[in-house]
């Protein structure tokens, strides 16, 4: 059975996000990751009488699925904030999938923007289905941008993420309120490391 480590992530200093944010943060992702080896080592003391345990087993196998995307997601998120910010990507090929769905990049940033303030917890994911794509033809992946309830909830099957915002009141509320979560939003953009979004294509 495989041992999870929490990752160590380079983060430069961030405009709009204070060093203590990012610290709870930080803390709350290597607890996704406790909680996800925890789990997985009580679900094989459970399986040893798997006819007693059957329900507890039940359980254990449901949560699984929040504390291990809780992790993924927080890596992905932490992982675009490394090394400091870079330009938009315009006229590369991210710029080309996304205007082919939501017809350019300044429409793709405002529906990804809109749809990060969904009331509730969350994340705000954008991904693509590399499915049934002719490349030789020209075809890009189709886009999607989905929120995600908790971290398991809407999730798009088989589909690649590509950025991943947390909109959970943790990843702000150290410098914002929950009034404030637009404000939050635009210093994630101010932020966020383009490239490292480009290479997950």
């Amino acid at each position: 059975m495989k041992k999870y480590q929490a990752k160590d992530f380079n983060l430069p200093d961030l405009k709009g996000l204070s060093a203590k944010q990012i610290e709870v943060h930080l803390g709350l992702y290597n607890g996704y990751v406790n909680f996800t080896n925890r789990l997985q080592e009580t679900l094989e003391e459970l399986k040893k009488d798997s006819e007693k345990n059957a329900y507890a087993i039940e359980s254990v196998r449901r949560r699984l699925g929040f504390e291990f995307n809780g992790m993924r997601l927080h890596e992905i998120y932490f992982e675009q904030l490394e090394h400091g910010a870079s330009e938009e990507p315009r006229g590369k090929a991210l710029d080309e999938i996304v205007s082919n769905k939501f017809g350019d990049f300044d429409n793709f940033l405002n529906e990804f923007k809109n749809t990060a303030m969904t009331r509730g917890i969350g994340w705000t994911i954008l991904s693509v289905d590399e499915k049934g794509i002719d490349t030789a033809k020209g075809e890009v992946p189709e886009a999607f941008i989905a929120w995600i309830a908790d971290h398991e909830l809407g999730q798009l099957a088989d589909t690649k993420i590509l950025l991943a915002l947390d909109m959970w009141e943790h990843a702000f509320m150290v410098d914002y309120t929950p009034a404030e979560k637009a404000e939050y939003i635009e210093a994630f953009f101010k932020n966020l490391n383009w490239s490292v979004v480009e290479e997950r294509i």
